[in-house]
């Protein structure tokens, strides 16, 4: 499989789903959706478990849309590319009117939450990595779509004026029928004219109104408190020049994880958000046999079943538009020691001994420091 191959199997997935978007788009564009559909728009829950996110402690988000997030990490253009999509919330609640899903209860809401992501990316050292995550919202202070009652005064007004217009255009048409002077016929020609944009503009003027109203909440709740759970499986694979699949990398980059997001709003300003994760790998270890009646050593490897643990705190200044954060994240394996990895799955033979020097694993800085910040 090569680079181009690859970019086909996600445009052709991309292009499926998009089809069928399209389709649900223009059977409910009379409805369309005049609520807020989420307080951020941060990377989809696979990039987090990639490390392709500028912050690796990621702020919850419930698209209830399909996205597509492109991601360049040097100046060569590469697939970079995840794709997002909510597929129950699609199926049973992504209606015009919404009472279905502010009448669900607890696991309704929460399974309709279920985002799933698909995507790849290609590392520093030109290895492809692909892969697929899932994520849950367990909790969320304020939901923008269970807001009852917050848009039925513009929708009262406007459907107060959709009822006037109606009547005033069987009124003209009857009038019209009587006037015999050309003065009064073109006058009430220009009246039912002008009622028939009024009318024609409607369902615009409606959704300006309410969107506008529901984007002043969402300015005034993106710093909500929140709790996300997510899983996610990941491969990484060494490549050649021309972007062919070569070797699996057995290490912390091929794997799975599970992690909870968590965040605290402190204001109107400040957002103070957690990071749990432990990542489940294989870890191959390299390491040199001696034997002790020849001296003569002997290059070996050996794979160890590993976890990577990581603990994230970030906090994050600002508003909705623009904001800056700031995070530290720590990380452990749980085996601590290369010769420990070894000695823990590898059975040394009689007559031979390791050479601790020599015994060589995928290395972890332990403490990372990320500065950034969102302009939306």
């Amino acid at each position: 499989m090569n680079k181009t191959l690859t970019l086909l199997i996600f445009y052709t997935c991309f292009s499926c789903v998009n089809n069928v978007h399209a389709q649900s788009s223009n059977e409910t564009k009379e409805a369309e959706k005049l609520v807020p559909k989420e307080f951020a728009i941060p990377v989809s829950p696979l990039f987090d478990l990639l490390g392709a996110a500028p912050s690796q402690v990621a702020r919850t988000s419930s698209i209830k849309d399909f996205k597509v997030d492109w991601s360049f990490r040097n100046w060569r253009v590469n697939p970079n590319l995840a794709i997002q999509a909510q597929p129950i919330w699609e199926l049973f609640y992504n209606k015009k009117d919404l009472s279905k899903y502010q009448k669900a209860n607890y696991l309704q809401r929460t399974l309709s939450s279920l985002d799933v992501s698909i995507g790849t990316i290609q590392n520093e050292v030109s290895d492809r990595r692909l892969g697929g995550a899932v994520k849950l919202n367990l909790y969320s202070e304020k939901d923008p779509l269970r807001v009852k009652g917050g848009y039925e005064e513009i929708t009262k007004t406007y459907t107060d004026e959709l009822d006037q217009l109606k009547k005033q255009e069987i009124e003209l048409l009857k009038k019209l029928d009587t006037l015999t002077k050309p003065s009064a016929i073109q006058k009430a020609r220009d009246e039912l004219k002008q009622n028939d944009a009024l009318r024609a503009s409607f369902n615009s003027r409606r959704n300006a109104a309410i969107k506008e109203k529901a984007n002043t909440y969402v300015l005034d709740n993106w710093n909500v408190d929140f709790i996300d759970f997510a899983f996610g499986k990941v491969y990484t694979y060494q490549t050649d020049s021309a972007g062919s699949f070569k070797k699996l990398r057995l290490n912390r980059n091929t794997g799975n994880g599970a992690w909870l997001n968590f965040g605290k709003g402190i204001g109107k300003r400040g957002l103070v958000s957690g990071l749990v994760r432990t990542s489940f790998y294989e870890e191959q270890v390299t390491f040199n046999l001696k034997n002790n009646l020849t001296g003569v050593e002997l290059p070996d490897t050996t794979i160890a079943a590993n976890r990577l643990y990581t603990v994230g705190l970030n906090f994050r200044y600002g508003g909705p538009v623009f904001n800056f954060f700031a995070e530290v994240i720590y990380e452990g394996k749980s085996l601590k020691t290369p010769l420990e990895a070894v000695t823990d799955a590898f059975k040394v033979p009689n007559g031979e001994s390791i050479i601790t020097s020599t015994v060589k694993w995928d290395v972890v800085h332990p403490y990372t420091v990320n500065f950034g910040g969102d302009w939306r």
